[in-house]
């Protein structure tokens, strides 16, 4: 069996040729590429494939002085999203693994996941979009990042102990999710849309983009020069550029550490590479940089909305049906699109009939989350769930 490690945009691989039934462990590469961790997780559990060294390193032992306890789930019917296993030396953490079950998508970025999904069909059955559909496309995606970075505002705002905007970030939230509705003609196919935008639409999100830039100086007013806020933040997991890129962290997390990536500008899909627009960067890599960062990127959004709906032109909403109408046997592609947590995307196979024969999953949150131990290190208890809160995890649904 020959399995393959790589990053998503297939710029670090490694091909192993693992004989059926063999027993023998197989080098791990996470000495040379952190990131690997958690690929290398997954062939064990979805192949059997074994490795020399625990990828997740839980098989350490703790040194003199230092005692281990469990750390979560938030929720009881969470068990499974995320454990965190610490060991502390004396009121400081030690070490920080995470333990996690097998998700699917995420849930609150569910038009971006669908985004790249119909992107990567696109591309393995050759398909064209419409320029009325790449722009609603791209104001949807835009959308879809301003209620997810909503959510996360309101949520770790309050874990850090600011309470003050969790109900209005929580009402804009409500506003933007209403307009990505199905029913009014806000979901992705292959090819397009699945519907053209209902009558009225663009008039009810320009309603929203006209008040909104308010509610986030509002919410600026409230934490930004906050000097509890930054208390809690400035220096507080301090993540390098260097550190987070060997991880294979991306989004706002990278962004934070000074690292300009973002396929919106590196590769642009759907209409990004005709609108004008900044991505946010930050230098100092920590809790308070990457809060500054996604409050930007809502501002950001929310113009790259109002260029769409200044430019979405009349037509069809779906392109013609691609001809032939299967892929051919073996054709390989990857998608990948920026999404509020990072990179997301999907790499399909075809087996010469319409719909993939095989396909995987890049799952931000599950690349960003192997930068935990580093930014939990030497940090105190009272810290990590501000820590977790800056990574802006979404694990989705799992497998019980």
């Amino acid at each position: 069996m020959a399995y393959h490690l790589s990053d998503a945009a297939g710029e670090r691989r490694l091909r192993l040729e693992v004989a059926a039934g063999e027993d023998t462990p197989v080098p791990t590469v996470t000495g040379v590429w952190r990131a690997a961790g958690w690929p290398e997780r997954q062939a064990f559990d979805s192949h059997g494939i074994r490795f020399e060294e625990d990828p997740e390193g839980l098989q350490e032992e703790g040194a003199a002085g230092e005692v281990e306890l469990a750390f979560g789930p938030p929720q009881a019917d969470a068990s499974d999203q995320l454990r965190l296993r610490l060991r502390f030396d004396g009121e400081r953490i030690a070490d920080c693994r995470p333990l996690l079950g097998h998700d699917r998508l995420d849930r609150a970025a569910a038009a971006t996941g669908n985004l790249a999904y119909c992107g990567a069909v696109e591309k393995l059955l050759e398909m064209e979009v419409p320029p009325r559909a790449r722009f609603a496309r791209t104001a949807l995606a835009e959308l879809q990042r301003i209620a997810s970075h909503l959510l996360w505002l309101a949520t770790h705002a309050a874990d850090v102990g600011a309470t003050a905007p969790k109900p209005s970030c929580l009402a804009e939230r409500e506003r933007v999710l209403a307009l990505l509705e199905p029913g009014r003609g806000a979901t992705c196919c292959p090819g397009g849309l699945a519907a053209d935008l209902r009558d009225g639409w663009a008039e009810r999100c320009r309603d929203f983009l006209g008040t909104f830039p308010a509610r986030i100086d509002d919410w600026e007013g409230m934490l930004t020069e906050n000097r509890l806020w930054k208390r809690r933040t400035v220096g507080v997991g301090v993540l390098s550029p260097e550190v987070a890129l060997d991880c294979g962290v991306t989004g706002p997390v990278l962004r934070a550490s000074g690292v300009p990536r973002d396929l919106r500008k590196d590769r642009p899909y759907e209409a990004y590479g005709e609108l004008d627009f900044e991505v946010p960067v930050c230098r100092n890599g920590d809790t308070y940089d990457r809060y500054r960062v996604r409050v930007e990127e809502m501002r950001w959004a929310a113009r790259i909305v109002e260029q769409c709906l200044d430019r979405l032109p009349e037509g069809a909403v779906v392109g013609p049906p691609p001809n032939p109408p299967q892929a051919p046997r073996g054709a390989e592609v990857y998608h990948g699109v920026e999404g509020p947590r990072g990179e997301i995307g999907f790499h399909l196979v075809g087996d010469g009939t319409a719909s993939p024969g095989r396909q995987r999953v890049r799952p931000p949150s599950r690349y960003n989350l192997q930068a935990l131990p580093e930014i939990a290190r030497g940090q105190t208890l009272a810290d990590l769930v501000a820590l977790v809160g800056t990574l802006d995890l979404g694990l989705g649904e799992l497998e019980r």
